[in-house]
């Protein structure tokens, strides 16, 4: 018995030296796109978390008790910047752990509202109704949606597996080798929808959140208006009658809104007109999070675009 304990012991030992370390290395995104993006660089590893719940706004969110616990308590965090959580800056001061806005990271390719010149051509249409979403659109101000290029998804992951091979030595290698994978999937996602946009590139549409010009950027796509308002207030007769007036003068076009509400104003603006609603979700709140969740974000974009402006 006690040979056969010894054997046992020394089998056991082997294991444990054989098995993966897995170090307890907390990570924390603000948001849903940049926790699909840590889930490919964490892959084997371990899980991250999400500090905003589905559906809820990264631009006014109300942080809880627990929040403000979490935020302080994680080993990593990572959030878009102040032009867009900018309820984080006033709870993050005191965290002495890394924390990483990754809008000032090196080697991002930031837009800026107002720099392309056909980008707000549908502005004077807004009339004194602010974004749906209460947040800084002015021309100059930082386009916070800059994790719908995958240029900024592998700047962001980079640094990621960087922190982490950092924080988690004995996983470095599995750190690296998920980034190498993520960026060769992204070469070919990048790929494919290039080939699936290009055959509507010229068809007009519309949204009613300036949430998508990065990735209109990125494969050739400008939308032809934004009608942006205050889901709580009903513009009035002459605000409607002149996005109207947009949706007839461009014949049969798409218009998309972002889940989990449609405004009110969609079914009114496009009523007896060769309009179709479909709705495009830059957060990916339903989607699994995993390896390949970014990519599945991305690819149902472009599948929402196309599909609607195909189907005209």
């Amino acid at each position: 018995m006690s040979r056969f304990f010894a054997l046992f012991v020394a089998f056991a030992s082997t294991l444990v030296v054989l098995a993966p370390a897995r170090a307890d290395v907390r990570v924390l995104t603000s948001i849903q796109p940049l926790q699909l993006i840590a889930a490919a660089v964490q892959d084997g590893v371990g899980k991250p978390e999400v500090l905003l719940p589905p559906g809820a706004s990264p631009h006014h969110y109300a942080l809880r008790p627990s929040d403000v616990r979490r935020v302080a308590e994680v080993d990593l965090l990572y959030w878009i910047g102040p032009d867009m959580e900018s309820f984080l800056p006033r709870v993050i001061t005191g965290r002495s752990k890394p924390t990483v806005a990754v809008q000032d990271l090196p080697g991002m390719s930031l837009r800026h509202f107002g720099e392309d010149s056909q980008s707000h051509e549908e502005h004077d249409a807004h009339g004194d109704y602010p974004d749906e979403h209460d947040h800084d659109h002015r021309p100059g101000s930082l386009d916070a949606h800059l994790w719908l290029s995958t240029v900024n998804a592998r700047v962001i992951a980079a640094r990621m597996a960087a922190d982490l091979s950092a924080a988690d030595p004995a996983n470095a290698a599995r750190y690296q080798s998920n980034l190498k994978g993520f960026e060769q999937r992204l070469d070919v996602l990048d790929q494919r929808l290039k080939q699936r946009l290009a055959g509507v590139a010229d068809k007009p549409f519309f949204v009613f959140h300036e949430a998508f010009d990065y990735f209109e950027s990125a494969y050739g796509l400008k939308h032809a208006g934004v009608f942006s308002v205050v889901q709580e207030v009903q513009p009035g007769a002459q605000h409607v009658a002149a996005m109207r007036k947009r949706l007839q003068e461009a014949g049969k076009t798409c218009v998309f809104s972002e889940p989990p509400l449609r405004p009110r104003l969609a079914e009114t603006l496009t009523a007896g007109l060769p309009v179709k609603l479909a709705e495009l979700d830059a957060l990916g709140g339903t989607l699994p999070v995993d390896a390949k969740g970014y990519e599945a974000l991305l690819a149902n974009l472009g599948n929402g675009l196309a599909g609607c402006l195909e189907s005209l």
